[in-house]
């Protein structure tokens, strides 16, 4: 095992610790401004009984939270409560089926769960705010509502009907209602796109669009006019999740011959405006869209392929097995469509990786921007190195500015606007960083502008690796 990997393999340890530490130690110091909370959602524990899931995807949900007051940081964190987990507890197993883990079931309990679904809320991807309530979300439309000041669990109000959707709802910019879609499975599978006021509220339907057959998207686009469904070809064989002969992700098949489908959806009636063919190719995040007159422009963190989700299987990240090619890398990447002629042109922004994308979404989702923030592998790293360093890329020239300190992995950068800010890039950037050579995790803060380094606060114990959080003002 090269040093490379023992260090970062440390950010897919479980934590068993729930704490809440008043001060963290500071070096350098916080803008007058910066008051709130960050709050993140991550997989946090990967072993039941005595069997270990089996994909970075599947471990139970940690909550965590920075919050930030009078210029320091406090740090709580604590398990999510969720029914999955409950029911693991109980039982000394695992009793809900996870994204690359499934329980052993009969073929009728499949059956059962598929169509009626017995669906994870194992909330461990991103975390949601609708008005004044905080959800917990995974890739099924069940969210766990939870305490922004305590993390407690509160609530599991049901999303939105179907079997599985994105962790990543859009707000619309008049109303703050979230939009999202979930995928309908059966004998013909359907895409609902959907509007929700509340957790639990009724949702108000937008548009339902026949699946040819089901693809697996982890996000989708929004645009002032539409919704953006980028349809991969990593698509699902339903047939061998019933028949018990994969987990559901081993249930998707990539058929690059089918090409990728962006499937535009006018979001005012619920249209379908074209389903436009391109190239092969996957991502896992939009980050994001916007019309030029008859051109919709729909950006990306494109890889080639879906090896990505194969590569991070818990063995191979936590160094016990071979990691093949190590884990590719995803490119900003711009489909430019041409609603009028249904041409679509694909293209290659910056030659810098970029993951775990952020824009000042308040500011320019929905609308051209120039600044996209991320998390990425260095040209320079060893094959096998992990995301080590954060990078901000200009979408007009492709340059990149990073930070990145030796022996340091850091996860997404969560970009915070300056109060009153008139420069899109005004504000700071806070990511959760392990420090291999500490064994132990900091929260860092950055100024957005160039990256230089502001702060940091140092946490006792490892956090480990997660995916997405929101920052929420005056917590």
């Amino acid at each position: 095992m090269s040093t490379t990997t023992t260090d970062y393999a440390q950010g897919f340890a479980t934590l068993s610790e729930e704490v809440s530490l008043d001060r963290l130690p500071l070096r350098g110091a916080l803008p007058d401004w910066l008051e709130g909370t960050l709050l993140r959602t991550g997989p946090a524990r990967w072993e039941i009984g005595a069997s270990t899931l089996t994909h970075w995807f599947d471990g139970l949900a940690m909550l965590h939270a920075f919050s930030f007051a009078g210029g320091e940081v406090s740090y709580a964190n604590r398990f999510l409560a969720s029914r999955a987990r409950q029911a693991a507890d109980a039982a000394g197993r695992q009793v809900y089926g996870e994204f690359a883990t499934d329980p052993c079931r009969s073929i009728f309990q499949r059956v059962h769960a598929l169509f009626r679904p017995q669906a994870t809320d194992n909330g461990n991807v991103n975390v949601a705010r609708l008005g004044e309530r905080f959800v917990a979300l995974t890739e099924t439309p069940m969210a766990v509502e939870f305490d922004p000041a305590t993390l407690a669990t509160l609530g599991f109000p049901r999303w939105a009907p179907g079997h599985v959707t994105t962790a990543h709802p859009h707000a619309d910019r008049a109303s703050g209602e979230a939009i999202n879609y979930t995928t309908r499975l059966g004998p013909s599978a359907t895409y609902r796109v959907y509007g929700l006021s509340a957790p639990g509220a009724q949702p108000r339907a937008i548009a339902t669009v026949p699946a040819r057959p089901a693809a697996y998207m982890h996000s989708f686009g929004l645009s002032e006019r539409f919704v953006v469904l980028a349809e991969f070809p990593l698509v699902l064989h339903p047939r061998d999740l019933v028949l018990g002969r994969a987990p559901f992700a081993d249930c998707f098949a990539w058929e690059p011959e089918r090409g990728t489908i962006l499937t535009v959806v006018d979001r005012r009636d619920g249209t379908v405006r074209g389903r436009f063919g391109t190239d092969p190719f996957f991502a896992f995040h939009h980050i994001n869209a916007f019309e030029q007159g008859d051109r919709l422009v729909v950006d990306l963190c494109a890889y080639a392929d879906a090896a990505i989700v194969r590569s991070l299987f818990l063995d191979r990240l936590r160094g016990e097995a071979p990691r093949g090619d190590g884990v590719p890398d995803a490119f900003l990447t711009r489909c430019e469509v041409d609603l009028a002629s249904g041409r679509v042109e694909l293209r290659r922004l910056s030659e810098t990786p970029l993951e775990l994308p952020r824009i000042n979404y308040s500011a320019v989702n929905e609308r051209s921007y120039r600044w996209v923030w991320g998390a990425a592998r260095g040209a320079d790293a060893p094959a096998d190195a992990f995301i080590d360093r954060i990078v901000k890329i200009d979408v007009d020239s492709g340059a990149a500015a990073t930070w990145s300190q030796p022996g340091c992995w850091p996860g997404e950068p969560v970009f915070v606007a300056a109060p009153e800010a008139t420069e899109e890039d005004d504000g700071v950037c806070l990511s959760v960083v392990l420090d291999g050579g500490r064994g132990a995790s900091f929260l860092l803060v950055l100024d957005a502008r160039d990256l230089s380094e502001l702060a940091r606060a140092e946490v006792p114990h490892h956090i480990p690796f997660g995916f997405h959080g929101q920052f929420a003002r005056g917590r």
